[in-house]
């Protein structure tokens, strides 16, 4: 799926096979979407949020971060700082998160470049970044985006699209859950 300026805030009509849709009611869903996807994550897996100011990216996050045992209090969205590091309880390996908000970053690659924010997920960590339009052409090949866009006052559409095979079994295992729910 491309994510080019056309595309910024706004989910495609067209479905890719491999792609989920889901639709949260509330916040307390959308964190709960965030903990069924970050249970099926693992050490080195890279989740791209896209969305507009308000749609519930730090949300999905505290759901995500919450599944490694981290408080949804302790993860708030690093607008500021650029990055928040958390650490899982250990009963989950004590497994390093990187919370990334890129939206101070004017989108050129060359900032991007430059503070080094590569290195973050190209570690064993879980990476999570907010505003990864921002990203533009320096988004890796393989990795997992979810599109966050506004259907009402509380509802959101979730598009959840792999971006490689590792991305593309851990969607068909998020079909699992669903179908489970």
């Amino acid at each position: 799926m491309c994510y080019n300026n056309a595309m910024k805030g706004r989910i495609s009509a067209v479905l890719d096979p491999s792609s989920v849709d889901l639709i949260s009611h509330s916040p307390t869903h959308t964190i709960r979407i965030g903990g069924w996807i970050g249970s099926l994550l693992q050490p080195g897996d890279l989740v791209l949020l896209f969305g507009t100011f308000g749609v519930g990216k730090t949300h999905f996050t505290k759901g995500l971060c919450e599944a490694f045992g981290v408080d949804q209090a302790d993860v708030t969205s690093p607008t500021f700082v650029l990055v928040n590091n958390y650490t899982g309880d250990r009963a989950h390996d004590r497994q390093r998160i990187n919370h990334i908000d890129l939206y101070r970053l004017e989108g050129e690659t060359t900032d991007f470049n430059s503070i080094g924010l590569e290195e973050l997920w190209d570690t064993d960590a879980v990476c999570i970044v907010e505003w990864a339009e921002r990203l533009d052409q320096a988004l890796p090949a393989d990795y997992l985006a979810i599109q966050i866009d506004h259907l009402s006052e509380t509802k959101r559409l979730l598009r959840i699209t792999p971006h490689g095979e590792h991305y593309r079994q851990l969607v068909e295992q998020l079909r699992a859950i669903i179908a489970g729910k």
